[in-house]
């Protein structure tokens, strides 16, 4: 039998393999602004996961999206329970969007932030503590952009009709999962609509036990309409809304779905309905073919993020818009405009009481390039909050962001970029399902949060070889208690994370490799950040991740993803390391090109592990941290029409 260091070994061989045999691939256009340019921006910190990455991850999860980026972690468990983490700062203090709608925070801290379901994500933008001012308030540790499909991105040339239906299937309670679209055009009008679901059993981790509460339980619903004109004015309108229904382990009457269960004997496990629920409406319009100096983007949002988690339940609406023009410079271009949100944190059931949050932001960025070797992206923005809380109290303040990075080619293969950004993050909503639970929530010393970023490093390239190193820098000072102690509103917490990202790749024609490295050392107060950190961050500590491909005919692929989590000595008690590895293999039949058929193989060598950005490994001697799922076997039909 081989050995899990053995199976990773080999691996990287045979990816190796493949790119020897390749033919060195075109070199990628990076657009007229360099900074702009997919490489400038990777090293950076602001990494694009593309389409084509997706559709080779097979996501079905939020988990799955982000399989190979060592410096974006996601905790296990059900899709309800699953929180995003970058460089270990917990999404909750990044500015996360849903083609380019803001998106509040969950309801719960057990729980997720954002439900999302991957089927038609298009692509992921990720930055890592540098957030650009046109990117929205609020980007504390950086921005999560997520984008997806419209019809014009799955219609194929010539059609104005078409569908695509996908259906998988797999072992150790990977039940069933479905996923039904169709699409069409007519006259520059558009349309969209999609719907999946998935029903399965709670999962076996790699030591043959059942994790309690984790059977799958999920529907989406997907709509998309748009009109562009023959001069390129689109209106366009989307409506979605992601339920997780599935039973889930709860104890003393609150579901913790990020627990596979208490040691307490006092609180003994139980199996309840749980719920959570995403809906937003976005209504859009864009000019795509501008003339002169007007080239507008216009958006209007409204989402809701719900929870019932037995005793209390919660909800935290937002309504948000952006009206921006971006203007064309001899050496570059400018974005400017203002943008606003109104949200709201709530208790429904078991507590009671209601936070509201009001921004009002004007913002500008420029992109130029200034000399052949050196371009430059730059920016501002001035925000002003009014907040009220659950006593009725009202805050009102503004503060000033800012932020400045470069790109320098040094040589014809060496090049350098640096960042540097002070992001005033205002005040921050508490958790919607415990609003003066138990305690009546207090407001002395409630003040607005900002952090200070900066990230330094080089990158290589030399046909298809690429390779990238950087240091970064993240404090977040003044967080405010979203989850308070005592009703403590006003306890304040700082954030630091700090490490090293690293990346060599090799693309051919026919086979790509990538590893990353990243490591983040995450502290609180001073103190390494506890795993039950919720709304702060997570001790990553060093991940290391391997993901490949080799096309061994045109319609035939195989290739993967491993990760390596190093032991974090850093908290109390260490967190051990772990080695998963995931293969796939996919093939279209040359004779029916519409269909593809894919076999998964998760956890390859069914290692009993729980991820490192999970919650409560070091509280075992209070909690049963959530270890993912042993081997599983996933069939994949995908066929288009």
């Amino acid at each position: 039998m081989f050995s899990k260091s053995k199976g990773l070994l080999l691996l990287t061989t045979a990816f190796c393999a493949g790119t020897a045999s390749a033919q060195d691939a075109d070199s990628l256009f990076l657009g007229t602004l360099r900074i702009e340019g997919a490489a400038a921006q990777s090293l950076l910190g602001n990494t694009q996961i593309t389409e084509e990455e997706i559709e080779s991850r097979n996501p079905a999860t939020v988990k799955d999206v982000f399989a190979g980026e060592s410096s974006v972690t996601v905790s296990g468990g059900a899709a309800m329970a699953q929180k995003v983490m970058v460089n270990g700062i917990e999404e909750s203090l990044l500015s996360v969007t849903i083609d380019g709608a803001r998106q509040n925070k969950g309801a719960f801290h057990h729980t997720g932030n954002v439900l999302l379901d991957p089927s038609l994500l298009k692509s992921v933008e990720v930055s890592e503590g540098l957030a650009p001012a046109d990117a929205g308030p609020g980007g504390l540790g950086g921005v999560l952009a997520y984008t997806t499909k419209d019809a014009r991105d799955l219609l194929e040339p010539g059609d104005n009709f078409g569908g695509l239906a996908t259906v998988t299937g797999g072992s150790n309670g990977s039940g069933l999962r479905g996923t039904a679209t169709l699409f069409g055009a007519q006259g520059g009008f558009e349309w969209l609509l999609s719907t999946t679901h998935q029903e399965g059993d709670e999962y076996k981790d790699g030591d043959g036990d059942t994790i309690d509460g984790t059977a799958a339980e999920l529907s989406d619903y997907m709509l998309k309409l748009a009109y562009t004109t023959e001069t390129g004015k689109r209106l366009a309108f989307s409506a979605s809304q992601t339920e997780d229904t599935g039973p889930r382990a709860s104890q003393g009457g609150f579901i913790r779905a990020d627990f596979a269960g208490l040691t307490s004997a006092a609180r003994p496990t139980e199996i309840i309905d749980g719920y959570a629920r995403r809906s937003s409406y976005t209504l859009s319009y864009t000019d795509e073919q501008p003339q002169g100096w007007l080239a507008p983007d216009l958006q209007l949002t409204y989402n809701e993020q719900e929870v019932d988690v037995g005793n209390n339940s919660g909800i935290n609406t937002s309504l948000s818009g952006t009206a921006k023009n971006e203007f064309l410079l001899d050496n570059g271009t400018l974005t400017a405009g203002f943008d606003f949100f109104d949200e709201s944190a709530e208790a429904t059931e078991g507590a009671s009481g209601e936070e509201t949050n009001t921004n009002f932001g004007i913002f500008a960025q420029a992109r130029q390039d200034l000399t052949d070797r050196l371009s430059v992206s730059y920016g501002a923005r001035y925000d002003y909050q009014w907040f009220e809380g659950a006593d009725g109290r009202k805050f009102e303040e503004g503060g000033f962001s800012g932020n400045a990075a470069l790109d320098y080619v040094l040589t014809d293969t060496l090049s350098l970029n640096a960042g540097i950004a002070s992001t005033w993050g205002g005040f921050a909503l508490g958790e919607a399902a415990l609003v003066n639970f138990r305690n009546d929530w207090t407001y002395d010393d409630f003040t607005p949060s900002r952090s200070n970023s900066a990230r330094i490093g080089l990158r290589y390239e030399n046909g298809p070889w690429a390779v990238s190193g950087a240091v970064f820098h993240t404090e977040i000072n003044d967080i405010t208690a979203v989850l308070p102690s005592g009703g403590d509103r006003g306890a304040q917490a700082d954030l630091t994370s700090r490490g090293f990202d690293g990346s060599v790749s090799y693309t051919g024609e026919s086979a790509f490799a990538k590893l990353n490295y990243t490591h983040a050392n995450v502290e609180l107060d001073d103190d390494t950040v506890g795993t039950t950190s919720y709304y702060l961050g997570r001790p990553v500590g060093s991940i290391l991740t391997l993901e490949g491909g080799y096309d061994i005919q045109d319609n035939w692929r195989v290739g993967g993803t491993a990760e390596v989590a190093f032991e974090n000595d850093a908290t109390d008690p260490d967190l051990p390391g772990y080695e998963v590895l995931n293969l796939y293999t996919s093939y279209t039949p040359a004779a029916f090109d519409q269909l593809e058929l894919r076999l998964d193989v998760r956890n390859v060598f069914d290692a009993t592990y729980a991820s490192r950005s999970s919650d409560g490994l070091d509280a075992t001697g209070a909690v049963v941290p959530l270890t993912e799922p042993g081997r599983t076997f996933l069939v994949t039909a995908k066929m288009r029409f």
